[in-house]
């Protein structure tokens, strides 16, 4: 049973109102004249294409940026998951807090390549090998109900997957979303199927299914054959973009930050290939059969031509001139019967009347956070940059029911004012909507019909602004954010958050105790509002203690914090549990943390997760105690180490001479830094003189690709892609009486029990005969893997490389992972 490591869209509802794309991860969006046309063109156009694929970065962006630029379709990626199960190349974020940025990364991809973004309720709970597996973990029907309800509403023209349906070659969850696509191709339209979904939407048939296949599916065994596939060239340079798509879809991937997928730009012939899976098999074009006019729509006849007459009328110099015609076509598709499109169109033609007018609207509160229930000051700005009439009427606030009546001209005339908007004491705190209720390993808790498969949640405060435009009425919905002036940046843009009255935080996430000394815990409380008053506890499981019992505060002002030291007692014997910190306050408990996510090429991220340690009592010894540590990406093992006792010492590229290194017990390397750290092609040789003459050097895993050097230890070894995936996956002993599994620690099957997500990753699979094998472990149904742990003597000392996850394993407080690398750096101190 795999362990959740806990480290704590749709279009929304049209109704007429226009939520600003990408507005949320920063500055408002301003269109160009150049935008502008784009826009006018998409508005003529009527279908939409839907990309599925399993995770944040399978989706290929040049196909997006194709769809959504030259095709001009409604295009959008329905990524399964969020990417939890990861790894993090940029910070220390794993699981929920990594799945949080790589979401906001997909956004900022889709903003650049004219895409949109939906989710499932899937959780991405780490490498799964096939699609069996997989779910095993995923609900099946919530997972398939989700895409069916994103096809019902988003109603694709044709859908694409990234993945074949045929398992094998690639990970589990890939071969899974595409299964899943070709089950929702069908259940869409089906009425049978999830019914439930019926009050809101109506069944969806999209004419197509494809594969977006590509010779690296085929590898070196097969020859990729293009024959009976849908070709699509996709270097066309947009004039109006000032780019061809593979540079757009450059930028977009160059979102991926998280997981270095920073790209350049092809300038050469892309051509992508489909292969039909499911529906009318598409002979020559992608759309075939599909008609992509106003035509397809009742009465649509008369609309295109007013589009057409539109944009061969625009004026880049003046948009504003677009304006009448505009309304006009505004009319038209507000007199058409319902049908599919009309509520979207409208929404695009609202977008499109205020970029023309140069209409800008702003409502920013005069604080980022407030609490439930309490006032918060919101300024607003309107200005119309045009000779078109423009009056603002009103500025309304549906949360509150409150309306400011204003009547005044936008003509070239900036029209301010300022409120008090007191929030609902029920007002939900901005906590992202998939994390408000516990999971499972595999998925999201969410009841809510709506939420499901949004990409963030709705603002948490909105703004109307009611104007008439040559008397034609038009609503605008304005997300409430926060903007501050930056001496350096300029203006800064954050989402305006909702947040509890009180966060209290751990300095440690895990406490591992080595023996029954009691160990200080530092908890911070900070006050989310003014004038709190309150009583800290700390929870801890049965047969621990904690002193003292309670202790009281008071927090006359916002963002004071006071932190409190508590004594941990272990328990005598090895035991494990929760300690939870409670803040009793208000006649109420809180135990939410406060976390802050902040990276610039996404939006400032606020999350409360439960304010909670692990806490373990190891029957652990150790021989040594300076470790010195040259950190990877993202690494949180120093941290567990100093848990255990050992002194860690930072390492850089400044330090790495023998003389320095000789006062270490041992050095350990951090995951992946061969791969990021490009100084280590110089610092290898100081590293394994510092071996030869007698120090013990831990390489922690690094991919196979892309290395610093291929001089990885003192003899020859070969990273491969091999790993294992499930974490109970039973390992073997090679060398029961080898020191690494015997001093100061006797290893045994107990201390393999409870690992989290897997067992490691990019195991060697040749190696020189003088390392040794120590331990063998596979996934089910695949041959033993012996390249996890090598060990080898060189000169006075040792060099070990590990494929293991400990990672994961170490800040997760997995008991027997830290006695195992407390071996590793003991080796050779029994003497």
């Amino acid at each position: 049973m795999r362990k959740l490591l806990l480290s704590f869209g749709f279009i929304f509802p049209v109704l007429f109102l226009v939520l600003a794309p990408g507005l949320k991860a920063g500055a408002p969006v301003k269109p160009d004249a150049a935008d502008i046309l784009l826009d006018l063109k998409k508005l003529n156009v009527v279908g939409s294409a839907l990309y599925i694929a399993a995770h944040p970065d399978d989706e290929n962006t040049a196909l997006i940026a194709w769809l959504a630029n030259e095709k001009l379709v409604q295009t959008g990626y329905l990524s399964l998951t969020r990417g939890d199960g990861g790894q993090n190349l940029i910070g220390p974020e794993i699981r929920e807090r990594l799945g949080l940025i790589r979401t906001h990364e997909l956004l900022q991809a889709r903003h650049l390549d004219g895409g949109q973004q939906f989710f499932t309720r899937a959780n991405d709970f780490g490498f799964s090998k096939d699609y069996q597996e997989t779910l095993k973990f995923w609900d099946k029907e919530k997972v398939l109900a989700d895409m069916v309800w994103t096809i019902r509403k988003f109603k694709p023209d044709v859908m694409i997957t990234r993945f074949s349906p045929e398992p094998g070659g690639t990970h589990g969850h890939h071969t899974t979303s595409a299964i899943l696509a070709a089950e929702a191709f069908e259940a869409a339209a089906d009425s049978k199927r999830f019914p439930e979904q019926l009050k809101y939407v109506a069944v969806w048939q999209a004419k197509r299914l494809l594969w977006n296949t590509s010779s690296f599916f085929y590898g070196a065994e097969r020859q990729f054959d293009p024959t009976g596939k849908l070709a699509i060239e996709l270097s066309t340079y947009n004039p109006i973009l000032g780019k061809s798509y593979p540079e757009i879809a450059a930028a977009s991937r160059s979102m991926h930050q998280s997981q270095g997928f920073g790209s350049g730009s092809n300038y050469g012939k892309v051509i992508e290939y489909l292969e039909h899976t499911k529906g009318e098999r598409a002979q020559s074009d992608l759309f075939q059969g599909v008609n992509l006019t106003w035509s397809r729509v009742k009465g649509g006849e008369k609309i295109a031509k007013l589009l057409d007459h539109t944009i061969s009328q625009y004026n880049p110099a003046n948009p504003a001139a677009s304006v009448p015609d505009l309304l006009q076509v505004k009319t038209a598709i507000h007199n058409l019967p319902d049908n599919p499109y009309k509520n979207q169109k409208l929404a695009d033609l609202q977008k499109l009347v205020k970029a023309c007018l140069g209409l800008f609207l702003e409502a920013t509160a005069g604080q980022p956070t407030a609490t439930p229930g309490e006032p918060v000051s919101v300024n607003t700005l309107a200005v119309s940059r045009s000779g078109v009439p423009v009056v603002l009427r009103q500025i309304s606030f549906p949360a509150t029911k409150q309306i400011i009546t204003l009547n005044k001209s936008l003509q070239q005339e900036l029209v301010t004012s300022k409120t008090m908007v007191a929030l609902s004491t029920q007002q939900t705190v901005s906590q992202p909507y998939w994390l408000q209720q516990e999971g499972t390993l595999g998925m999201y808790a969410v009841n809510d019909q709506h939420l499901i498969g949004l990409p963030e949640n709705p603002p948490a405060l909105l703004a109307e602004f009611t104007v008439l435009v040559n008397q034609v009425p038009f609503t605008f919905a304005e997300p409430v954010v926060y903007k501050r002036v930056d001496p350096v940046e300029g203006e800064i843009f954050k989402p305006f958050t909702v947040t509890p009255p009180v966060f209290v935080n751990l300095t440690d996430k895990v406490l591992m105790f080595a023996d029954d000394k009691p160990k200080q815990l530092v908890v911070t409380v900070k006050a989310g509002k003014e004038n709190l008053n309150g009583r800290l506890t700390l929870e801890v499981p049965t047969g621990w203690r904690v002193e003292p019992a309670a202790t009281a505060f008071t927090l006359p002002v916002k963002e004071a914090e006071k932190s409190f030291v508590f004594q941990v007692y272990p328990t005598p014997t090895r035991s494990e549990g929760t300690l939870r910190a409670v803040v009793h306050a208000d006649g109420q408990t809180f135990n939410q943390s406060l976390v802050n996510i902040n990276y610039r090429h996404i939006p400032a991220l606020m999350l409360f997760p439960a304010a909670t340690a692990k806490v373990a009592r190891l029957d652990l010894k150790k021989s040594g105690t300076q470790i010195g540590y040259l950190m990877g990406p993202g690494d949180e093992v120093p941290a567990s180490l100093a848990q255990i006792g050992y002194q860690v010492t930072l390492l850089s590229q400044h330090n790495l001479t023998p003389d320095y290194l000789k006062r270490f017990d041992a050095v350990v390397i951090g995951v992946r830094a061969y791969n990021t750290e490009n100084y280590l092609k110089f610092g290898q040789d100081p590293l394994l003189d510092y071996v030869e003459q007698g120090g013990t050097l831990v390489v922690q895993y690094n991919v196979n690709s892309g290395l610093t050097t291929e001089k990885l230890g003192p003899y020859p070894y070969k990273l491969s892609r091999d790993r294992v995936a499930v974490e109970e996956a039973p390992v073997q002993l090679l060398k029961p009486n080898h020191p690494v599994l015997n001093f100061p620690n006797k290893i045994a099957a107990p201390d393999f029990e409870g690992w989290v997500q897997e067992r490691g990753l990019y195991f060697a699979n040749s190696w020189d005969p003088r390392y040794e094998a120590i331990l063998s472990s596979n996934d089910p149904g695949e041959p033993a893997r012996e390249g996890g742990l090598l060990v080898a003597k060189y000169g006075q000392g040792y060099y070990i490389y590990t494929g293991y996850a400990f990672f994961r394993q170490l800040p997760s407080g997995v008991p027997g992972a830290y006695r195992l690398f407390t071996n590793l750096i003991s080796i050779g101190k029994n003497k």
